[in-house]
């Protein structure tokens, strides 16, 4: 009997894990922001669609980033113009400071996301910022969201490992990420970029941030899956309260400004997880695994996810 004849994984729950976890869909912008080839705009769309046809509530759409620097975004104005929304699904997008957030409201955003950095080396090199600096370019954009009605969610990279500083001491992100709480997000993605994150550092990271008074529900986890490591980490941050998974659907994505960062967690590969481990997503596995090949064959190569490989391989 193949996985294909199977279909799904036995389902054995696990004690010390959350009956139903949120999958923050990032494939349509982590995902396709590295790709060469621009994506039509068309196949972006679908894309979206297929991805809240198969239950994903939260599916990051786009990003207001300068087309010179990524131009695969460049399509944002056109893409959110064409988008049908879904009940139920919420679709953020990327800003990186205040022009940005003047296009995001001018589409119509409701959700947003600014992207800071946990070591001063990233940025530098990312936003050509100091750690200091860069909290200043997000406040005004974080305090005119807020006061317009936008809900800003605030990711930290290099979380855990950083390829130019080394391991990054977990004070050190949870002064990064509580000051971006303190702005008015409402929750912080924790970025392991370069994916080098081992189940213990994860740990030591989620429960500084508690001791240090922030609840575990505004805490959501983001791996790469460089050292093979990232369903390992997810599972016990989940042990230790975390409800929110980032993942792309067929493991597409890395990291346009860290070069060491390889794909992002495979979204099929974690619904299979967790399908196995009794925690409810709301994901219809075999029509994600349909997309993510259909995607594949847009982007003219094998999706890396093993559980696609598997299922439609």
């Amino acid at each position: 009997m193949t996985a294909r004849d199977l279909g799904l994984p036995s389902r054995v729950p696990a004690p010390g894990l959350p009956e139903r976890v949120t999958i923050w869909e990032v494939g349509p912008r982590d995902g396709l922001q590295n790709e060469d080839a621009v994506v039509p705009v068309e196949v972006k769309l679908e894309f979206l669609d297929r991805l809240a046809d198969a239950g994903l509530t939260t599916v990051e759409a786009t990003s207001f980033v300068h087309p010179k620097w990524v131009p695969q975004l460049a399509d944002a104005e056109e893409l959110l113009a064409g988008l049908t929304p879904r009940d139920g699904v919420r679709y953020p997008v990327l800003v990186p400071n205040e022009r940005g957030l003047d296009r995001a409201l001018a589409a119509g955003v409701r959700h947003i996301a600014i992207f800071a950095s946990a070591t001063e080396t990233f940025a530098n090199r990312n936003l050509n910022r100091t750690l200091d600096s860069q909290m200043a370019m997000f406040e005004p954009v974080v305090s005119r969201a807020v006061a317009e009605g936008l809900d800003v969610r605030g990711y930290v990279s290099m979380c855990w490992g950083d390829p130019w500083e080394g391991a990054v001491e977990p004070g050190a992100v949870v002064s990064v990420g509580r000051r971006l709480l303190d702005m008015g997000c409402s929750q912080l993605s924790l970025g392991d970029t370069i994916g080098v994150a081992t189940a213990g550092h994860v740990a030591a990271l989620v429960n500084a941030f508690t001791d240090a008074g922030t609840p575990v529900s505004a805490l959501a986890v983001h791996f790469h899956d460089t050292y093979g490591q990232a369903l390992a980490n997810t599972v016990e941050a989940l042990r230790h309260g975390v409800t929110t998974v980032d993942s792309s659907a067929g493991g597409l994505g890395g990291c346009p400004y860290a070069e060491s960062a390889t794909g992002n967690l495979a979204t099929e590969d974690l619904v299979w997880c967790l399908d196995g481990l009794g925690v409810d997503t709301g994901v219809d596995l075999d029509k994600l695994a349909d997309t993510s090949a259909w995607m594949a064959t847009k982007l003219g190569r094998p999706s890396p996810s093993r559980v696609v490989r598997a299922l439609r391989g």
